[in-house]
Parts: structure tokens; sequence; C-alpha cells
């Protein structure tokens, strides 16, 4: 009789009876709470619901948005009683009270209140329902409930770590912004006189280096040592996720001395004013053209093979173009994974956003940058010459002419360059656009006939654009036009290590 008392008592304590005796209000917290994380995104027909039962278990779920809140908090309290059921089944002391075998343990009630402590109807979508702030109620425990909270999706640091030069992070987030985020720069303790390096029971000891910003150099005194990054998202309003961290898979290396650029960049240290925008055009030299036995031997044998390699060329690369602090950058021969990996991160560190465009049947493109507190973007157009040749009537001189000579035609038609246009409206001043343009134009000294047909083309592609951009007639309104053009002419003679041909312009 005392067992079937003791567990009518149970069953009374976690009923709905006994939750509504407050009249729908939300009781007072018994201690701090627990999270319930909740991602409810418009385009996606399901939100997340992430928590910890007060049995120590995980739960992740997926629900419809438009399902009524109250399928969900019915589920969640068949979750919490199947935790109680394994609870009890571990529990000696339960076994002890002579349960009857396979009782199942009571639901506990569940309930959703608002930031305002009153309850949600059952009737509410979830979309509706789970607001930020609101509190979650299992039985006694609650759950304080943050919707789209700032969180990380990606942390990497590059694989190559120089002194003097700038390690910048991959940092992609979710409802949250890198110039929002906290960063805390670590660096690994250097090995005692006896050659064993401190450590503790978990791996390395580290060492918090004075440095608190997203892009961190490491000087000489770091060579040998690998970093670690521990990076907090954040968002505009100050809320903060979870932190995580990273470390290096390699040591920091000694960095090859003065560049050639150093001393350009003492002309660039500071971001042109207003009124004037300097642009930087640059050949960065893909991988795939910089990895082949011909490329080795044949057009760069004065360099070092260690020289030629990706990793290395990237430091350098990075370096010199967050030195010249321009307002426009349009780069050719740049790889896919070099963009998304390493050039975008590093140069989103230093204001400029970017755009890439991958040519036809090739590993390679172009990728153009702008300064995000100087300009935005109005539109963005990717034009193969091939395609923009047959079918734009205002190419239909070019194109008659080249049909008398069917070997060049045919020739003409096969590459693949590309146009890459960018059309930017200045922020301070809405009235005041540019076009900038960037290709790469091909070149052969068999065949320069083929880039000579590329640049004949180039000019009566570029009017619609502007046109599209503003009404000409307009008197506040004005465009200009940066055209950032690079045909290889005896790529042997000019590339070094990446450090291809350059132009650096300010107007």
């Amino acid at each position: 009789m005392w067992r079937r008392l003791r567990s009518a008592l149970r069953r009374l304590r976690g009923s709905p009876a006994a939750f509504l005796a407050g009249g729908g209000r939300l009781p007072a917290a018994r201690g701090a709470m627990e999270r319930a994380v909740v991602r409810c995104v418009p385009s996606e027909p399901k939100l997340s619901l992430r928590f910890v039962l007060p049995d120590g278990s995980a739960r992740h779920m997926q629900r419809d948005q438009a399902e009524p809140l109250g399928r969900a908090l019915a589920r969640i309290a068949t979750n919490a009683a199947k935790g109680r059921a394994k609870a009890a089944k571990k529990s000696k002391k339960a076994r002890a009270e002579g349960g009857p075998a396979g009782e199942v343990a009571a639901a506990p009630a569940v309930r959703l209140f608002s930031r305002d402590g009153e309850a949600v109807a059952e009737e509410v979508p979830n979309a509706a329902a789970w607001q930020d702030g609101a509190v979650l109620q299992i039985g006694e425990a609650q759950y304080r409930v943050e919707r789209n909270p700032p969180a990380l999706t990606e942390l990497q640091l590059p694989r190559s770590l120089l002194a003097g030069f700038p390690v910048c992070p991959k940092v992609s987030a979710e409802f949250a912004a890198p110039q929002h985020c906290l960063f805390r720069w670590y660096r690994e303790q250097r090995p005692a006189a006896g050659g064993e390096a401190a450590a503790g029971d978990d791996g390395p000891a580290w060492v918090e280096a004075a440095a608190a910003e997203r892009v961190f150099t490491p000087s000489n005194a770091l060579v040998g040592l690998r970093l670690k990054l521990r990076c907090t998202p954040g968002d505009g309003a100050q809320r903060y996720g979870p932190p995580r961290e990273v470390e290096s898979s390699g040591p920091v290396e000694a960095g090859p001395g003065a560049c050639t650029f150093d001393c350009r960049h003492l002309y660039t240290k500071k971001v042109c004013g207003e009124g004037s925008v300097r642009a930087v055009s640059y050949n960065i030299l893909a991988d795939t053209y910089a990895q082949t036995e011909f490329s080795r031997t044949v057009l760069y044998p004065y360099c070092a093979p260690y020289a030629l390699e990706l990793d290395y060329r990237q430091n350098l690369l990075k370096k010199e173009l967050a030195g010249y602090s321009a307002d426009l950058i349009c780069l050719q021969e740049v790889d896919k994974s070099v963009f998304v990996d390493s050039l975008a991160p590093a140069l989103d560190a230093f204001g400029l956003e970017g755009l890439f465009k991958i040519k036809e049947k090739q590993h390679e493109g172009l990728a153009t940058f702008y300064r995000r507190d100087k300009f935005s973007l109005l539109s963005q157009h990717d034009i193969a010459f091939s395609e923009a040749l047959l079918s734009d009537p205002l190419h239909k001189e070019l194109c008659d002419k080249l049909a008398k000579y069917p070997l060049v035609q045919e020739k003409v038609l096969q590459r693949s360059s590309v146009l890459q246009v960018s059309v930017l409206q200045s922020t301070t001043d809405p009235s005041r656009k540019i076009c900038v343009a960037n290709t790469h134009l091909y070149w052969h000294p068999k065949a320069p006939e083929d880039g000579a047909a590329q640049r004949i083309d180039l000019p009566g592609i570029l009017p619609p654009f502007q046109e599209a951009a503003g009404p000409s007639h307009s008197r506040d309104w004005y465009l200009g036009c940066c055209f950032c053009l690079l045909a290889d002419q005896g790529e042997g003679e000019h590339r070094k290590a990446g450090i291809c041909r350059k132009q650096a312009t300010s107007h």
C-alpha cells in the first residue's frame, strides 16, 4: 500500500493540474536555468530544438514550424518520461522499493511561457511560440529559450604560418558577424631547458598572447611554436554563443625576411580619403599552372621548389595585398579553393568583400574585391566572350569578319576567357557609381589574333551595364569605369614565385 501511495504522490507532483495551480503563470525559478537552443529560419520548413533533460540525456528535435505548440510539448513530455524510466531502471534504490516491473514513469507537465511569464497557448504555431527569452518548463526544471543565438559553423587556421606575416583565420558563423566576435590567441609554451615541453594531462600548455584581434601576426620569437585561437561568436545585439577553439596543424616557421613589396607599402599605409580610389590588379598565378614539370623547369627554373608551393605563396600574397590598403582589387588566375579558403577570409578581415567567377572548363578564374565602407554592390555580371560574340547583336560586325577566317573563328570561340563586371555604388554619395571590369585575356606567341579579337570585343560589352546602373541624363548621376585587363605576354619573364605583374593606381 505504501508503495502505491508514494507512486501516486510522485505522479501528483508532475501533473498538469498541480502545474496550473498558479493560474497559468510561470513559477519562480529554482536555481540557474539551463539553455534551450532554438534554430528557426523562415526559409526552412522545420525548426530545431536542443536541450538537456533533467536525467542528463541530450535531445535534438526537428519540428514543423507550422505545427501547433501543443504537439511539440507533448513530444518533449514523452521523451522526458522515457528518460525517467531509463533512470529508474538504473537506480538500485528504485528497484529496492519494489516497483512493479515494466512500470511506465508518469510524463511530466511541459509548458512554454513567454518573456512576460504568461503561458503560451498550445495552438500557437511553433515558429511564433519559441521566442528568444521564453521559458520552457519540464516538470520542475526550467530552460531559458535562446532563439537563433550566434554560432560558429567553421573555424580554421591556415596550414602554413610564417613569422612576420598575418594569420587570418577562416570564420564562418550563423546569426553572427566576424566583426562582433571575440578572439583570443594563444601560443604553445616553449619547452623547458631539459627539452621536455610543458604539458598537462590534456595536452600541451598554452600561454595567452597579447592579441585580441581577428588577425594575428606572429613574431620571430614564436618560431617553432604552434598557435591556438579561441573564438566566441557574437552579434550586434551583444549576444554571444558558445566559443570554439582551433589549434594550428604545425608550428610558426621563419619568414623570408624583407620582401620586394615592403618598399611599396611605404606609400600605401593608409586607405585613400574620400573622393579617391586606389585600385590593384594582380595575376597571382594559379596553383594548377605552378605545379607542372614545365613550370618548374622552363617557366620558373629560378624559383626554389618551396617558393612555388601554394601555402607559402598565400602568406606572401595576403600580406602584400593587405598592405596596399586598396579600395578595389582585381585578381586573375585565382583557384576556387584559394578564393574560398584563403583570400576571401583574409581580405574580409581587412574590410574587403569578394566576388568570384570561375572560367568555363578551368580550375581558376577571376576575383574582384571592394572596400565595404566605401562601396556597396549594385549588380554583378559575368560574361563569357565566346557566348557574347555569338549572341549579342552589338558584336555582329566582328562576328561577320571572323566568319571569313574559319580557323581563327574556331580558336577564338574555344577560349574560356570571361569578363567579370561589378557595378558599385558609393556608400557616402549614392549618386556616384563605378563599373569595375576584370578580365584575363588569352595570349600565345603563335596565336596573337585570339587575344586581339577579344580586345576588340571589349568596348561593346560595357555600355549596357553602364546604362543599367542609372539614367545617363540624370544630373546627380556619375559613373566611372575601372578596367583591369591583363593579357599574358612572355609569362616566363615576368612571373616569379607568384609575385607576378601587378598594377596599383590611385586616382
